[in-house]
């Protein structure tokens, strides 16, 4: 049976989601050899604006490059939640930054609520690593893309001279998410 996954990541521009983005959709297609597309928007200003990367995953050709169905909203600020949660099916995942988001849509989907941005910095040392911290969350609550092909996108498209800073950012997301879970 095909699969498609669609992914939204959302807050506002200069907290790295197109590059968080474009890191999911290389693990998918390089390092795991599915297929990826990778999408992202802007609001009228590219720091501080509206800000949403959109990746979709499948195993079969993808008709349409746009997320339409989530399955997973990473969302970092309260206006990309109250925008983008009526569009995650019923079985999706709503991952919101709890010091950001604090007015939860209700839904069928399952919700976590988690302080990314507050974990950046107090367990990882810098708040401009939240969004690998949140990538590290979405490998262990999606399963969609292996951890190892999420190292090595990680370890290919940050800038040099970070990548041991991102690495661990990466796993203490995945150490958050395991609390999640279990």
């Amino acid at each position: 049976m095909s699969f498609r996954y669609d992914i939204r990541l959302s807050g506002e521009g200069g907290q790295g989601l197109v590059l968080a983005g474009r890191i999911l959709a290389e693990a998918a297609a390089i390092y795991d050899e599915k297929n990826a597309t990778q999408s992202q928007s802007y609001g009228p200003e590219a720091r501080g604006g509206a800000s949403r990367s959109e990746v979709i995953i499948s195993d079969e050709d993808i008709d349409y490059p746009k997320a339409t169905q989530l399955d997973l909203l990473l969302a970092l600020t309260q206006e990309s939640c109250n925008k983008y949660a009526k569009d995650l099916k019923d079985t999706g995942v709503l991952l919101v930054d709890s010091g950001a988001v604090t007015r939860v849509p209700e839904g069928q989907y399952r919700i976590y609520k988690v302080p990314i941005t507050d974990i950046a910095r107090s367990q990882v040392g810098k708040a401009v690593v939240a969004n690998i911290v949140a990538l590290g969350i979405i490998a262990r609550l999606s399963n969609i893309v292996s951890v190892a092909a999420l190292e090595s996108a990680v370890l290919a498209r940050v800038p040099k001279g970070t990548e041991e800073l991102n690495m661990k950012a990466f796993r203490t997301g995945m150490e958050v998410a395991s609390q999640l879970v279990a």
